[in-house]
């Protein structure tokens, strides 16, 4: 773990995957907006709306790449009030009973999810959550290496999938050799993982450990008694462990 606050113990072991549902829930629901009542009182209005269809397809995805991993799916949800999540808790034991007998299947409410991935982290293979969840889950996980820019993700459609850093581009820092490429390195070894090529994926991922291992380290996970470095000298240096360790992984 590059510069974790958590203590060593807590997040040691910690090899963790949130499959957030992405297009649907509370940021696309209707009605939504913003308005006055009578007497010119201002309320806004969001709707947390989710189809079996829906659900049932994000569940295959987290089932999926379980079986790449730990054979454990954590459904996350807040199904002791709101009927939506009531709807989670029918669909996705549905899907698992059909096809996917050889995962685990958990669940956890949101609250108590949050304080476990701090708590006990390691204990977690795939979490399956919906869209606003996911994204508060997925930026409370960053505590755990110690920053965002050691986050890879994937958002994956019907064919197509976009991997790239949780943080995003990071515009603001464009230019000033400041950005922590390893997310974007990692992002490729997800990439990988999702072609069917875990050895290489593995190798790619075995020289980000190896870098880090060396004491390299940009400016967010920079402490006491490391080397800081710059993004070119970062990416440069995983680029060439990586292909050292490609030599050695066949590939297609």
């Amino acid at each position: 773990v590059a510069s974790s606050p958590l203590r060593p113990e807590v997040v040691r072991g910690t090899d963790m995957l949130i499959v957030r549902e992405l297009t649907g829930g509370i940021y696309f629901g209707e009605p939504r907006g913003r308005g006055l009542r009578d007497g010119g009182l201002r309320i806004a209005r969001n709707t947390m709306v989710y189809d079996e269809v829906e659900i049932a397809r994000i569940a295959v995805i987290a089932f999926d790449w379980a079986r790449r991993r730990r054979h454990k799916v954590t459904l996350v949800d807040k199904a002791n009030v709101l009927e939506v999540s009531q709807l989670w808790r029918e669909v996705v034991p549905e899907v698992h009973k059909a096809s996917y007998a050889d995962v685990a299947l958990d669940t956890l409410y949101v609250d108590n999810a949050a304080m476990q991935i701090v708590l006990k982290p390691s204990q977690f293979d795939v979490i399956l959550t919906g869209n606003l969840f996911g994204d508060i889950l997925s930026d409370l996980a960053a505590t755990l290496p110690g920053s965002l820019g050691m986050l890879p993700s994937a958002s994956l459609g019907s064919g197509i999938g976009l991997f790239e850093p949780v943080h995003g581009s990071a515009p603001d820092i464009a230019g000033q050799d400041k950005a922590n490429p390893l997310a974007a390195i990692l992002s490729a070894a997800m990439l990988l993982d999702a072609l069917g090529e875990t050895p290489a994926a593995e190798a790619v991922r075995g020289a980000v450990d190896d870098v880090l291992a060396e004491g390299l380290r940009t400016g967010d996970i920079w402490s006491e008694g490391f080397t800081r470095t710059g993004t070119t000298d970062m990416g440069s240096r995983v680029a060439a462990l990586a292909l050292k360790r490609l030599e050695h992984v066949p590939i297609g």
